[in-house]
């Protein structure tokens, strides 16, 4: 806002305008007596320096040449001279007013600033704030005497005069020439703003606060302002328009309340009228209304019974579109389940669990089909949310529910069991039926089973939909079961390869036979006390029948060898576990097997092979393996020496827990043996218990 005012605008705009004018001014001035003072000194250097060329002249023409120094020094004693000599064509100073420099050479860059420069006298102004000026002396008659005539000049005269007292004099004026420019910049600016301030910005702030008054209402004003004619005549018309205005609007006033008087007598009898027209027109309407509303009433009432018995019949048919959204979401949900695994029991399991909460059923199970054998195999027996009986064969019966859907190839619902005698009501696996559907499982056109659900959780029993659902959720099931049973067929396919391998390697030497097999049921032991999963069971299972595999790549005679082993042999031994890794390493499902085989002969402190990895790196199997390895090594005969007592072998397994042996391991082993239920005695066969491969199954 302050920069918006009036008054600094003015000022401003005088101010920069004073300050173009002085300040080109001055600096004009300063110019024109800057170059006054310049060319008087030079020319009073030109009239110095002509008065020494002629001394020096007339004395080198005279034959004075000894003179010339003298001359020079003389010439000297001035304080603004600073340098006074002459040189020869080739920069050499000949005479000199300073005695030390007669024989020295001129700088390059002076050599080339007379060379270039071919006028008899010039100057130059140099970085010291010296003028040097040079003149060269030339050859006349009078000089041929004693100079080779084929020289224009003989020599050239340098003086060197100090501008120091001009340079300072010219900076003296020209501070004295900014001050003074500044001194009357400031004074003609203050000039102006006073008389801006006393005779324009006053009076109009005063002009500006009657004018608010006038705005607000008061019209009373008197503005007498004399500062100046302009302004007085401003004051009193300002006065004048304030009673013109206060005139204007009390009329306003007057006329606009008239007119407000009239507006609204019309306003309210137009409205009247409007009224009693639409008053009429509206009971017109109504009497014809009341006459269509008693001819619709009946219509209603019959519509309202119509728009009721569509409503009700929606009504069902929406709840059976629910019903049908939440079957095939439940059956979509299921398939995805099953198909998401491949292991044959967490499959059954799946299965059966999703199956009977769907259908809210308090009994589940699938029963497989042995063709050959004409037997139904239970797989698992679900009750309640609970396994009651798994894995349990029963025999084919024509009172039996599966036995009819094997026979028939179709799914079969029973909703009250005492409508159909020829069915047992008593089921073999120990339960009571009351309703049942049971559907087969096919693939293809091959039967592998049933799934059935019995009795429905609030004592309902079972309908048509359900049914549908079942057999759509059998159909899936069949052909997850069916991939399911191929895998693990194909993975104990490679597994029975495996070990037929290494129970012939073990079969070619008596101490070794059966050593995979003892191993195995010690490591299951071992993981069992550990409390490992089912599935990390199965690992160290198939990790301890194969912990010798990599053996089949080394040479038998090395194997069987009675003698001290040297270096070289016992290095070739130490392979058998890398051996044993990539004799596993295509099948992809023993990673983890495979691991364990590579890392079973590591030791608990690093020390171990082949590959020095600590406990910490090492997987919980693998340290179980070693420990169940070294027992039986320790408890069988060797080429070498006879088996340990079994005290001595497990004195031996704890002297070296904590460094070769996981304490916890030799811990839970050694509890296992001091309880004697596993194990009495290494020779006696007819203790030993069935291999783990069946344990664990069971």
């Amino acid at each position: 806002m302050l920069l918006n005012s009036l008054k600094i605008k003015i000022i401003g705009m005088v101010a920069l305008i004073v300050i173009a004018v002085i300040s080109f001014s001055s600096w004009n001035h300063y110019r024109d007596q800057k170059a006054v003072i310049e060319k008087i000194i030079e020319n009073s250097s030109v009239m110095l320096i002509e008065s020494l060329t002629m001394s020096i002249q007339n004395a080198m023409k005279s034959g004075h040449t000894n003179s010339l120094n003298a001359i020079l020094q003389d010439a000297k004693v001035h304080e603004h001279i600073k340098e006074l000599r002459i040189i020869d064509t080739e920069g050499t100073i000949i005479h000199s007013a300073d005695k030390l420099e007669i024989g020295s050479q001129l700088t390059a860059e002076e050599l080339e600033k007379i060379s270039n420069n071919r006028e008899n006298h010039f100057y130059f102004s140099n970085n010291k704030n010296n003028l040097d000026s040079y003149t060269r002396i030339l050859n006349t008659r009078e000089c041929q005497g004693c100079h080779d005539a084929s020289k224009p000049v003989i020599a050239i005269i340098e003086t060197e005069i100090s501008l120091n007292e001009i340079t300072s004099y010219i900076k003296t004026e020209q501070r004295n020439a900014i001050i003074s420019s500044t001194l009357m910049i400031t004074l003609i600016i203050g000039a102006c703003f006073i008389f801006l301030s006393l005779y324009v910005d006053k009076p109009i702030r005063s002009m500006i606060a009657d004018m608010r008054e006038v705005e607000l209402g008061n019209f009373e004003v008197n503005s007498s302002i004399n500062s100046s004619n302009e302004m007085q005549l401003l004051s009193s018309h300002l006065n004048l328009m304030a009673i013109k205005l206060k005139d204007l609007l009390q009329s306003t006033v007057i006329n606009e309340r008239e007119l407000a008087r009239a507006e609204e007598k019309l306003v309210h009898h137009h409205n009247t009228q409007l009224m009693n027209e639409k008053l009429e027109e509206q009971l017109h309407e109504i009497e014809n209304l009341n006459i269509s509303l008693e001819e619709r009433i009946e219509e209603v009432e019959q519509a309202s019974f119509t728009i009721a018995d569509l409503a009700a019949e929606l009504e069902q048919k929406n709840t059976n579109l629910e019903h049908a959204f939440d079957r095939l979401s439940t059956i979509y949900k299921i398939g995805l389940a099953i198909n998401s695994t491949i292991d044959i029991d967490r499959l059954f399991n799946l299965i059966v669990r999703s199956t009977t909460s769907t259908l809210d059923a308090q009994i589940g199970y699938i029963i497989l089909y042995n063709k050959e054998q004409r037997t139904l195999n239970v797989t698992n027996l679900i009750g309640n949310g609970k396994l009651i009986a798994p894995q349990k064969a029963i025999k084919m019966k024509d009172t039996s529910v599966s036995t009819w859907v094997i026979n028939n190839r179709q799914p079969l619902l029973i909703t009250d069991i005492n409508q159909t005698p020829q069915f047992d009501r008593f089921s073999e696996l120990g339960y009571e039926r009351k309703t049942l559907i049971c559907a087969p499982l096919m693939v293809m056109d091959e039967i592998i089973g049933t799934i059935s659900v019995v009795n429905k959780s609030d004592n309902s029993q079972f309908y048509s939909n359900e049914l549908e659902m079942l057999t759509t959720i059998a159909a899936q099931a069949a052909i997850a079961i069916k991939n399911a049973t191929l895998y693990d067929e194909q993975q104990q396919t490679y597994l029975n390869t495996i070990q037929a391998l290494v129970t012939a390697i073990e079969a070619s030497d008596s101490y070794t036979k059966g050593h995979s097999e003892r191993v195995t049921r010690y490591s299951i032991e071992i993981g069992r006390r550990c409390q490992l999963s089912p599935d990390r069971l199965k690992i160290l299972e198939r990790a301890a029948i194969l912990h010798d595999i990599g053996k089949i790549g080394i040479d038998l005679s090395l194997l069987h060898k009675e003698g001290k082993l040297s270096v070289h042999d016992i290095n070739e031994l130490q392979m058998h576990p890398i051996i044993g890794m990539k004799i596993l390493e295509p099948i992809e499902f023993l990673k983890d097997v495979r691991t364990c085989i590579g890392q079973h002969h590591e030791r608990y402190d690093g020390m171990g092979y082949p590959n020095r990895i600590k406990h910490e790196d090492q997987l919980l199997e693998s340290r179980i393996i070693s420990v169940a390895d070294a027992f039986d090594a320790m408890t069988s005969d060797r080429p070498y020496r006879k088996a340990l007592p079994l005290d001595a072998a497990i004195s031996e397994l704890c002297e070296n827990s904590g460094t070769q042996f996981d304490p916890v391991i030799v811990e839970a082993f050694t509890a296992i043996l001091e309880e004697g239920t596993f194990f009495t005695s290494r020779f006696d066969r007819s203790q030993e218990i069935t291999i783990a491969v069946s344990a664990s199954n069971a």
